[in-house]
């Protein structure tokens, strides 16, 4: 049997797995699907909001990218962040004190900016390991009436996507490869890129906040691994629905095509948390737009949700092409030695 590649699991094969898991118990409002990153359960009077999601390919600020991408999820929900547990798996014959309390503190740093709190998980050094790992779990609530599901999007919504493609990516390698680059691209730019994980910042949990409050969206995705292109189709897959985007509304920071373009990568498919995806009411959109730039947040009308199952982008000149797919992240597919 052919092994599987560094990455997500096919999407067909996580399909079908996700598909045999028992659904028995009827608190559970939103449980385990494709395009479904957080799970929900009813707690009588509010839902109680669930997600759990490693840090495997960063290592520089590993517990702070731990509690971003966890909350991210739970405040796609309309949930706000709470609670966060860490397994936090450390490397044999290379952790000191020194390695672990600065994880401890970008944990703590980081739940305490969102109103979050640490409340538990599991420190260990572990055989095997190379680099640090953190395994997070984030618990947040929302009320009943607040909550936006992962399968709300409708055909007509129009599609946002706040800040560019792609933060969480850039900011990576950067951080990780910079030494690799500094002999083709300027040394101000890889500053300038690894900051991006404080600023735009890998966190969407105040904008997914500002367009719950609207009361105008239908549906948030955080594009993690797979990219805007991967969260696009989640969207529409758990909605069963499809969208054509515009290629000349999609945003990108030239840091990050300078980065792609020299790795040979695809920007669109490139590890993307820091942009929210949103499926928001066609008649709302200035007015969430208007919203989220009054908050400082950039943000555009990238396409539009439609019935048809397909995920489509229109050129410049009107013509419809098949939206990118990648079957694995480009991150992955960077580390994994074919970048």
């Amino acid at each position: 049997m052919q092994p599987y590649p560094v990455g997500k699991l096919p999407a067909e094969a996580m399909a079908a797995l996700l598909a045999s898991i028992p659904q028995a118990d009827p608190r559970v409002v939103l449980g385990p699907g494709i395009g479904h990153d957080a799970a929900v359960i009813d707690f009588g009077d509010r839902y109680l909001v669930t997600k759990s999601d490693p840090i495997t390919f960063a290592t520089d600020e590993i517990g702070w990218y731990a509690v971003q991408v966890n909350a991210n999820d739970v405040a796609c929900l309309g949930a706000a962040p709470r609670w966060f547990v860490a397994a936090i798996l450390l490397p044999e014959g290379r952790s000191d004190h020194a390695l672990a309390a600065s994880i401890f503190r970008q944990m703590t740093d980081a739940c305490a900016e969102m109103g979050a709190t640490l409340v538990g998980g599991h420190t260990e050094i572990t055989h095997g390991l190379d680099r640090p790992i953190v395994v997070g779990a984030m618990l947040g609530e929302v009320a009943r009436e607040r909550l936006v599901r992962s399968d709300g999007a409708r055909p007509g919504d129009a599609l946002i996507l706040t800040k560019r493609i792609a933060v969480e990516g850039t900011a990576i390698i950067a951080r990780e490869l910079g030494e690799r680059l500094r002999g083709s691209l300027p040394e101000a730019l890889l500053r300038r890129a690894a900051a991006f994980l404080h600023e735009p910042g890998i966190g969407i949990v105040r904008e997914a906040a500002i367009l719950t409050d609207t009361g105008h969206v239908h549906a948030m995705h955080d594009p993690t691994e797979g990219g805007v292109a991967g969260g696009l189709w989640e969207l529409c897959a758990a909605a069963g629905v499809g969208a054509v985007v515009e290629a000349e509304a999609l945003p990108f920071y030239a840091e990050t095509r300078a980065i792609c373009e020299a790795l040979g990568l695809d920007p669109l498919g490139l590890i993307a948390s820091g942009s929210l995806l949103a499926a928001v009411e066609a008649e709302a959109t200035e007015a969430v737009l208007t919203a989220l730039h009054a908050a400082g947040i950039e943000a555009t009308r990238i396409g539009t949700v439609t019935a048809e199952a397909d995920l489509l982008l229109r050129e410049r000149d009107g013509r419809l092409h098949p939206f990118p797919r990648f079957a694995r992240d480009e991150i992955a597919r960077l580390f994994g030695g074919e970048g």
